[in-house]
């Protein structure tokens, strides 16, 4: 019987998994079970009612947390002279062009996230096949295709995270760590579900936030709603 099985059951006998919590009262349980060796993770699941398999249906966005996520986010930047310099001078930690390109040709790709202005472009479409399985392709929908690229290395440094939708039409992601204080979970978590209601596809017909679920990276899911 693994340790992790049992410590998990230990969480879920102080919880009742039928009840559907305040947000508040959510993140409370959460801090309190989240007794890992490391600083667990604390993660939001929302279950969409929309179709994956229509296009006009998927739900995919950025959105700034007021109080981060408790990571901090390598990015990369395609920019030339001027612009890559205010990238660098935004934090950037890595900035090029046809060097960037060779780079992640050879599989070196130490960011976590990717951006470039317009012009180019060109250049980072011979690199599309790599950069899009992986969810790092520049997008103008996302605003990481933009010439404001010293503000958007900031608000990805600051904070900002990406969602969209999976297969299953489920929202998840990482909105902060256990060490964070209750009120700066709450925060993040209303930012996040706020953002994706306003994702909502236009047109789409029955319930659209069907359920929200919170949890810690060893813990047990809570599923809660919005005060």
């Amino acid at each position: 019987m693994s340790r992790s099985g049992k410590r998990l059951r230990g969480i879920k006998k102080d919880l009742d998994l039928k009840k559907v919590y305040t947000l508040q009262e959510a993140v409370s349980l959460i801090k309190k079970s989240a007794n890992a060796k490391f600083d667990e993770t604390i993660e939001v699941c929302l279950i969409l009612g929309i179709d994956p398999k229509k296009p006009e249906q998927n739900v995919r966005s950025v959105v700034n947390l007021p109080h981060g996520t408790g990571k901090t986010y390598r990015v990369a930047v395609f920019a030339k002279d001027q612009k890559a310099e205010e990238a660098k001078k935004a934090g950037a930690e890595i900035v090029g062009a046809e060097d960037l390109v060779e780079m992640i040709q050879k599989g070196d790709m130490p960011f976590d996230r990717c951006v470039a202005t317009p012009d180019m472009m060109p250049l980072v479409g011979r690199v599309g096949k790599i950069l899009g399985p992986k969810g790092l392709m520049p997008n103008p929908k996302l605003g990481t295709v933009t010439v404001d690229v010293a503000t958007t290395v900031q608000n990805i440094r600051g904070g900002q995270i990406e969602y969209r939708s999976e297969k299953s039409g489920i929202v998840h992601a990482g909105v902060g760590k256990a060490s964070f204080s209750e009120d700066k979970i709450v925060e993040n978590v209303q930012a996040l579900v706020d953002a994706v209601i306003k994702s909502k596809p236009v047109g789409l017909k029955g319930h659209y936030l069907k359920k929200m679920v919170l949890s810690s990276t060893m813990g047990a899911g809570i599923t809660f709603a919005l005060d």
